[in-house]
């Protein structure tokens, strides 16, 4: 078994291994990486292997690898604002980082199979609103999971700008799944061992882009034994938000502006001569095949044969990068919520500042 970039010692270290490695590409899906932490969605005994590039399972429970994440964040190309539908939602941590980017007023449901893998997907969801240091610097949209097989929706469902399926698909469910899309829409899945991306470009057309060789489970196949009957689901309606919702959206907004505008003036147009910070740097390696475990067992990347050469440049560069640091090697201050500190100075009722700040514990 192993991965396509080194091991991390915490969740930014495997998330500048990504990125060194061309798995995360853009700002959008960066910064979502970095604001939830891996480590959070594994159980407390497994917690050791977080930050390696692996798939993890235990019992119902299952992560993909990060390197999988990451293509699949980045084929999905989410903006504020769009619909997403993730099949197979299991513990909730990608449909959470999708919901960084919609926004407050994008739509974020998702389906899965086993109703315990929901209740934990909830809990970390619960965990991560109320404690976590990065949840005030985005406008969040919360997902929503309904229990059920995934190929059972409701034919009356709405359709989505973009839909993931984290389970490959027979090729018998292809039309099934592109139905699901809006005209316009982005689809990305397992098909045919290859992670597959789909965008309906017309009613009856669609694009087709072959991303990365994998091997996903399969689907599994409804099971009509017991009743004969189909158990159709029902996806969540599409919420309209409520006044006090979109009061305390706008008032969040205007006082990051304010802070946005305070933090300007105080340092001009960025910070003066920021602090250097020493961190690892990471070395390219070659790697051919990546394994995983677990039936998501196979990826396969091609290497930069230049790689080799540049190993000597990352030592030398390595060696002036401690060079510089240590006659005074700073340690970074804790984060400060700047949003919170500003919320509970306002001359506001302590209910209504609880309720800015989604009475998170931090």
């Amino acid at each position: 078994m192993g991965g396509a970039v080194s091991a991390g010692e915490d969740n930014d270290e495997l998330i500048d291994n990504l990125k060194e490695a061309q798995y995360i590409r853009t700002e959008l899906v960066e910064q979502a990486f970095r604001a939830i932490d891996r480590a959070d969605y594994y159980l407390e005994e497994f917690k050791d292997n977080a930050y390696k590039d692996l798939a993890w399972k235990h019992g119902n429970i299952h992560l993909s690898a990060p390197c999988i994440y990451s293509e699949v964040m980045e084929a999905l190309d989410l903006q504020p604002g769009l619909s997403f539908l993730n099949l197979g939602s299991g513990t909730g941590y990608l449909s959470s980082m999708v919901g960084l980017i919609l926004g407050p007023f994008g739509v974020n449901h998702g389906v899965e199979l086993h109703s315990d893998v929901i209740e934990y997907a909830k809990q970390k969801l619960d965990f991560f609103i109320k404690t976590s240091d990065s949840f005030d610097k985005f406008e969040f949209c919360e997902p929503s999971f309904v229990t059920g097989n995934c190929l059972e929706i409701s034919p009356d469902c709405t359709q989505y700008d973009r839909v993931y399926c984290g389970a490959g698909v027979q090729k018998e469910h292809e039309d099934y799944m592109k139905n699901l899309l809006k005209v316009g829409g982005i689809l990305v899945m397992p098909l045919e061992e290859k992670l597959t991306k789909i965008t309906r470009t017309g009613p009856s057309a669609w694009e087709t882009k072959k991303i990365l060789a994998v091997s996903f489970a399969p689907l599994i196949q409804p099971n009509h034994a017991d009743s004969g009957k189909s158990r159709l689901v029902h996806l969540p309606p599409v919420a309209v938000r409520s006044l006090q919702d979109l009061a305390r959206i706008a008032i969040r907004g205007t006082i990051k502006k304010i802070i946005h505008q305070e933090t300007m003036s105080k340092n001009g147009n960025g910070l003066k001569n920021p602090p250097r910070f020493k961190r690892r740097r990471v070395r390219r390696r070659r790697m051919e095949t990546i394994v995983f475990l677990d039936k998501e067992v196979f990826a396969s990347r091609i290497s930069n044969p230049s790689d080799d050469n540049n190993n000597s440049e990352d030592i030398e560069d390595e060696a002036r990068d401690e060079e510089e640091t240590k006659p005074s090697e700073l340690k970074p201050d804790p984060p400060v919520n700047f949003l919170r500190e500003k919320v509970l100075s306002l001359p506001l009722p302590d209910p209504l500042k609880y309720y800015l700040l989604y009475y998170r514990e931090k």
